[in-house]
């Protein structure tokens, strides 16, 4: 998002970093790290995705600095490791994209926040929410999780980046509206799609990748 100290400052600034790090102390305490440590092929899935999710973060668009567009991807780490490794993958990725230059270390926990934070729990939401309503069905999770779930987190994101760039008076709402609000449904059926080709993909032939996917309970118990 290319967001820095001189597009938000002061206590939304803080807001965001104590927001950021806060819900990341909370997963790492809260990740499986003794099944990280024994599962060699977790480990490699964990690495693998957090390489390919820094590949994704490097196409994106946009007009003015901090009202940048990309996919975000999280809703497969959520629904893949749950939102505590998902939370930990993506801030690595964040992490790399920041070392490399595409990303300014002042607006790390702002973007992590945004980005990363908070479309995770939206999915992470959705998910128990489906759980917690439905009858388990693989077209339902798919659909309401992967698909559905994506394009919400999407766009809780966004709007919640731009709220910050608002409310800072970074920039007036019409521009706001104009060159970031009115893009978001673009961007939500494409990341819809694309979290659920890939989470189908997985359903199909590696159920025993998705962490929240059982495949005796909506495929074989059908």
């Amino acid at each position: 998002m290319n967001i820095t100290t001189e597009l938000i400052t002061g206590f939304w600034f803080w807001f965001a970093q104590v927001g950021y790090f806060l819900l990341l102390g909370v997963a790492i305490w809260s990740a499986p790290w003794s099944t990280l440590v024994n599962s060699r092929q977790l480990q490699h899935l964990f690495l693998g995705t957090t390489v390919g999710l820094m590949i994704l973060w490097q196409m994106r668009a946009g007009i003015s600095p901090g009202l940048g567009i990309h996919f975000l991807g999280v809703t497969v780490l959520t629904l893949m490791f749950g939102w505590d490794l998902a939370i930990l993958s993506a801030s690595l990725a964040l992490l790399g994209t920041t070392l490399i230059g595409r990303e300014g270390w002042d607006g790390f926990a702002v973007n992590g926040l945004c980005t990363i934070v908070i479309p995770s729990l939206v999915s992470y939401l959705i998910l128990r929410l489906v759980e917690a309503r439905l009858p388990p069905n693989f077209f339902v999770y798919l659909f309401l999780c992967a698909f559905l779930g994506a394009g919400v987190a999407t766009l809780t994101g966004g709007l919640s980046m731009g709220f910050l760039l608002w409310i800072s008076d970074v920039y007036s709402s019409e521009k706001i509206y104009n060159e970031y609000i009115q893009i978001l449904p673009l961007i939500m059926f494409p990341e819809g799609l694309l979290n659920g080709i890939i989470m189908t993909g997985m359903m199909v032939f590696y159920p025993d990748w998705i962490r929240t996917f059982d495949a005796k309970k909506y495929i074989d118990d059908q």
